[in-house]
């Protein structure tokens, strides 16, 4: 009886743990910020400053940030940093789910407002000490974007991992210089993704004969159909049927498979589009899916140049 009565006390632990995200997120999508303000403080002076109070924290720094409350969104991003960091000294920072992501978007959040208010170099020198610090863990991607998104376009692009591949055999960047380049960083289970394949397959046949190439990086994220367990092979033919499901006007698009080259590029958000020029430098970084005319506009000023 005793041992039920505790399992029934830590499941409604989870439950009320996992609510306080979901209760400061809904109050942030009505704009009610003092309603998610006393959720927290609610919250804190029931569990403390938890990694599941340091995720919902970081969703006001996000919010803020989206509201363009600079100022208010970096003291948000500045407190979830030092009590995570208090939380560091007992734990690694993967040791479960939250607190990366309470993190990753923390630092995100404080580099976004510091060059939205024109302190662009004080940004990428944040970023770059978080990469030094937290480059081997779950996060390295995220800040990698938000690093990318302040220093890529107009630099060398970097090499692309393209030992393993699924259709046809990926050639080296070097291989494609004098061509313009399309990199569509996709994931099986992504969504927009999906929405995005014909976008690019029609600007890939319209731009053909002017060279352009598109090359589909993907990575293995260690699940297949329904969130399922599975082993690099058995997730490598499930790609490989999501991609003949649903890219099949992509199907010449050589697709590496890497978690090295989505952490070089910083592809935390799927897709991600990289556009490079004929001598192989980023003419456009962008996270998230574009719209066809703007990608079309974008591909256009590069293959005529």
């Amino acid at each position: 009886m005793r041992s039920g009565f505790l399992a029934l006390i830590l499941t409604l632990s989870t439950v009320v743990s996992a609510c306080v995200i979901e209760d400061v997120r809904d109050a942030l999508d009505h704009n009610n910020f003092s309603a998610a303000e006393a959720t927290l403080r609610s919250y804190r002076s029931q569990h403390g400053a938890d990694p599941q109070y340091l995720e919902a924290l970081s969703w006001m720094a996000r919010a803020t940030l989206a509201a363009r409350q600079y100022k208010q969104a970096d003291t948000y991003a500045r407190q979830t940093e030092t009590l995570i960091a208090q939380q560091l000294k007992h734990r690694s920072l993967d040791a479960e789910p939250h607190l990366p992501i309470a993190l990753g978007a923390a630092i995100e959040v404080e580099s976004q407002a510091l060059a939205a208010q024109g302190d662009r170099s004080q940004a990428v020198a944040l970023l770059e000490t978080a990469l030094r610090n937290y480059g081997s863990t779950s996060i390295r991607a995220r800040l990698q974007k938000n690093f990318n998104l302040l220093s890529f376009e107009g630099k060398a692009a970097p090499p692309l991992h393209i030992a393993k591949y699924i259709g046809p055999k990926p050639p080296s960047l070097t291989q494609l210089q004098g061509s313009p380049v399309l990199l569509f960083f996709w994931a099986h289970w992504c969504g927009d993704c999906k929405f995005e394949a014909p976008i690019i397959t029609r600007l890939k046949n319209e731009f053909a004969s002017k060279g352009l190439r598109v090359i589909g990086p993907t990575q293995l994220y260690g699940y297949a159909a329904q969130g399922d367990d599975a082993p690099p092979q058995k997730e490598l033919a499930y790609i490989d049927a999501v991609r003949q499901r649903y890219y099949s006007g992509l199907l010449d698009m050589p697709v590496p498979v890497s978690k090295a080259n989505f952490n070089t590029y910083g592809a935390s958000t799927t897709p991600t589009l990289v556009l490079l020029n004929r001598s192989g430098h980023v003419a456009l970084y962008h996270p998230g899916a574009m719209p066809y005319d703007d990608l079309r506009s974008a591909i256009e000023k590069v293959v005529n140049n």
